[in-house]
């Protein structure tokens, strides 16, 4: 990165993203969205990481024209006909993957924006022309090493790099309950997690096992909680936290989401 001049310090974001649909329909999260981009500095590029995309050993797309994916069933028409065709940002992604010794994250064309990425920067930069690119979920690695890997990403910011990672503290697709209110165990874990970054409490955000049984309903699976640990891994000691929305859809989906920034 030394060929970049340096810039004013881009803010870290994690995304709940929800439900795809909350991409198209008038909902309180899409209103959050659509307002903090008002707000938000112009970023040279941005580095999201997806719920998405998992691979085996960490990856970053350096495609051009990255395609928008539509990974998902069931939805109507009018969510698979969204584009989001922002250009790709290769020569950042290549010099990701310089950052860390050889071999550490590789690049490749083979992926484009996930919606966990473009349901949401559709909102956040709804013109499309600033330059995207993703970076994968290793599921070889633990949370520990995520958080390691997010810390060492964290000059990108200096950069003129904004970070979004996009995902959901609370995930449990197969409890989820459309016409009631928050599972009690799904706000515990929220709540713990909540003061952990409050606190800075790393390790309380790396070993989710001390919130108890929740934990293990809150994040039945890791891909939606790991983007969280990226984005609490680059906060500078000087950085300001905030929440921009705190709430829960359908009941067993957190959506809050943390923006760090000077």
């Amino acid at each position: 990165m030394n060929n970049l001049e340096k810039s004013e310090r881009m803010p870290a974001l994690f995304i709940g993203h929800g439900n795809p649909m909350n991409a198209i329909t008038d909902n309180p999260y899409r209103d959050a969205w659509l307002a903090l981009g008002k707000i938000l500095p112009r970023p040279r590029a941005i580095l999201c990481i997806s719920a998405h995309w998992q691979t085996r050993n960490t990856q970053v797309c350096v495609a051009e024209k990255p395609e928008t994916i539509h990974d998902f069933g069931g939805f109507p028409a009018a969510l698979f006909a969204q584009q989001y065709p922002a250009p790709g940002a290769p020569e950042y992604a290549k010099m990701v993957c310089d950052l860390l010794p050889a071999g550490t994250i590789t690049s490749t064309q083979n992926w484009g924006l996930d919606h966990g990425a473009w349901s949401i920067l559709q909102s956040l930069f709804p013109t499309a022309d600033v330059p995207v690119f993703q970076l994968s979920l290793d599921v070889n690695l633990d949370f520990a090493a995520h958080f390691a890997l997010g810390k060492q990403l964290t000059n990108l910011r200096e950069q003129g790099i904004m970070i979004i990672g996009s995902g959901n503290i609370v995930h449990n697709l197969g409890r989820l309950n459309p016409n009631g209110s928050a599972a009690d165990w799904a706000e515990k874990f929220d709540f713990y997690i909540k003061q952990a970054l409050e606190t800075g409490d790393d390790a309380a955000l790396i070993d989710i096992a001390r919130a108890g049984d929740c934990a293990k309903l809150a994040v039945p699976t890791d891909e939606h909680y790991l983007p969280l640990l990226y984005i609490a891994a680059m906060r500078h000691t000087d950085d300001k936290m905030q929440f921009l929305t705190e709430s829960f859809d359908l009941g067993t989906l957190s959506m809050r989401s943390v923006i760090y920034q000077t």
